[in-house]
């Protein structure tokens, strides 16, 4: 009998521990799925977040595409007056990339008025009338003026042609072809149309003057043939264009002789006086003055020039105007004046004289004060001070992309031909 206890206390022993051992087997095995499981998991979350993380390197780049384009779409404009129909105007501003021509257009475009801009980019540069591109009154078209055009307009300001001597000699018939051809076009435009057509001459219809100040009576002192011809016979040439289509086919025709102009948006390396002075003075090099600096000019700001052109254009004086600062200064004394506006150490470099360079420049203004009431307002160096944080800034701009822009002269071609 006790035996037989015995055993069945044995057996009901080693059910236990079979049981136990049970047990913890299938603990142990739980623990184990549940350990892969979780080592599964981690590594589904780090595959999903390293994917996550690609996604995301790859659509940043469109997220930034989309603000730009939504920044473009709700572009903000200087602010535009509104004009009814009978007062807007649609006008054509040939030369309206350019630098009087960008700034004619911001007024024209403020004034109200229809634009279309119409440059072949020569010149002009696209970033000068950037912030009008998507607005409902403006238009750029990139044309050559020495091919016809044909649009609907009410006044045209023909500013088309490179008025740099480094640019006009560059390619002196491309020059030519500009001043008349395209004149020509221009005029033939405004007699389609029956628009009002200004020129901007220049005063280098009177070349080197015998008399002093120029007045609109006197009719000039050029040399045909020399290195500036494609230029100053140009302009001569195209004014008297305008005033054939006025007495011949009654086109209404304006006339301005612009005078030596300053300002924002000039060429940097153009050739000019005043580019070349504040572009040395802010680098540290010598001042180059061709000659004894002795020869004089008269300088005027870029947004007294734009009020002029508009009062000419709408006032009734047919006949040529001069508009320029009377204000003579030599190049010696401006060139001085430069360098302390500055703060440059800047010497001054003599260099031989250029050719045809006119010794005498200073316009008689008393047509326009009398006739359009016009005159410079903005002070020489105020105009200075404007002009010279504008090249400062594009010096930075430039630097940034490792060029620094030189002054230079005109270009000669040598031994190569050239499509005009």
């Amino acid at each position: 009998m006790v035996s037989k206890a015995l055993q069945r206390l044995v057996s009901a022993v080693n059910r236990r521990r079979m049981k136990l051992l049970l047990g913890i087997a299938l603990i142990a095995y739980v623990a184990s799925v549940w350990g892969n499981f979780v080592n599964m998991r981690s590594i589904q979350e780090n595959g999903e977040l390293k994917i996550e993380r690609k996604i995301e390197e790859i659509v940043e780049p469109l997220r930034e595409k989309i603000r730009d384009l939504e920044k473009s779409f709700t572009q903000k404009y200087p602010p535009v007056k509104f004009l009814s129909e009978k007062d807007r105007k649609r006008i054509l501003v040939t030369g309206g990339a350019g630098f009087v021509g960008s700034h004619l257009t911001d007024k024209l475009m403020m004034d109200g008025h229809e634009v279309t801009v119409v440059d072949n980019f020569f010149t002009g540069r696209k970033r000068n009338v950037e912030h009008w591109i998507g607005h409902e009154n403006f238009e750029l078209i990139n044309h050559d003026v020495v091919e016809p055009l044909y649009i609907e307009v009410d006044q045209i300001y023909h500013l088309a042609s490179p008025a740099s001597p480094p640019n006009y000699m560059y390619n002196p018939i491309k020059t030519l072809k500009t001043n008349t051809i395209g004149t020509l076009n221009m005029l033939g435009l405004a007699k389609r149309v029956s628009a009002r057509l200004l020129l901007a001459s220049t005063s280098e219809v009177y070349g080197d003057p015998e008399v002093h100040p120029q007045n609109e009576g006197y009719w000039g002192h050029v040399n045909p043939i020399g290195p500036r011809a494609c230029y100053d016979e140009g302009k001569r040439a195209a004014e008297t264009m305008c005033y054939a289509y006025m007495k011949q086919e009654g086109v209404e025709v304006r006339v301005a002789r612009i005078f030596n102009t300053f300002g924002p948006r000039m060429h940097m390396n153009d050739g000019r006086v005043v580019s070349n002075f504040i572009l040395q003075a802010l680098q540290g090099e010598p001042l180059t003055v061709y000659g004894s600096g002795s020869q004089t000019r008269a300088f005027q700001y870029v947004s007294d020039l734009v009020n002029g052109l508009v009062a000419l254009m709408n006032s009734n004086v047919s006949s040529p105007v001069n508009l320029g600062n009377p204000e003579e200064h030599t190049i010696l004394e401006f060139a001085q004046l430069i360098k302390n506006l500055v703060g440059s150490r800047s010497e001054i470099q003599f260099l031989s004289e250029a050719q045809d360079d006119p010794q005498k420049r200073k316009p008689d203004i008393r047509k326009a004060k009398l006739m359009l009431g016009w005159e410079p307002v903005v002070p020489l160096e105020e105009g200075l001070n404007k002009a010279i944080h504008y090249f400062r800034k594009e010096l930075e701009y430039q630097a940034n992309n490792q060029y620094i822009p030189k002054p230079k002269p005109a270009r000669i071609k040598k031994g190569r031909t050239r499509h005009n």
